[in-house]
């Protein structure tokens, strides 16, 4: 069961600072979205895909999207970036546009071999996109 937090940070650095807390970056005082069993690589670059009208593999391609900011060998946890395409698009959608991108993104394998539904995709889409307005506020990246 992949159980990830998606969360806000100044910048790079300060999101990979956020490793050594206990509890996370919810204990570090940050903003955050709990995920679970949504991978925070696949899964996301497969919204992305849906959201922009790209294949998975573009999106995948995207300055940011899945890129490692921690080093992953130390094994995890670890912190990957979220694309800016994807958190533009998520900040600007609204909730009409979260719920017609809820079914297609539930729909995808990454999410229907881990039991996650529509119901569960229109929540996580909903707070991510309230993330994503958050964090564009502050001038923080996911």
């Amino acid at each position: 069961m992949t159980l990830c937090d998606c969360f806000s940070a100044a910048d790079d650095e300060a999101a990979v600072a956020v490793l050594p807390t206990p509890g996370g970056p919810g204990q570090a005082e940050l903003d955050v979205v709990f995920l679970k069993n949504i991978d925070p690589v696949v899964a996301i670059a497969q919204l992305e895909a849906i959201m922009t009208g790209c294949t998975r593999e573009e999106a995948g391609e995207r300055p940011r999207s899945g890129q490692p900011l921690s080093e992953p060998q130390d094994g995890p946890p670890f912190v990957v970036s979220l694309s800016d395409t994807l958190v533009d698009v998520l900040a600007t959608a609204t909730r009409d546009v979260l719920a017609a991108f809820a079914e297609p993104w539930s729909m995808t394998d990454e999410l229907r071999q881990t039991g996650v539904g529509v119901e569960d995709t229109t929540a996580v889409l909903e707070n991510l996109a309230g993330l994503a307005q958050r964090a564009r506020a502050s001038d923080q990246r996911l």
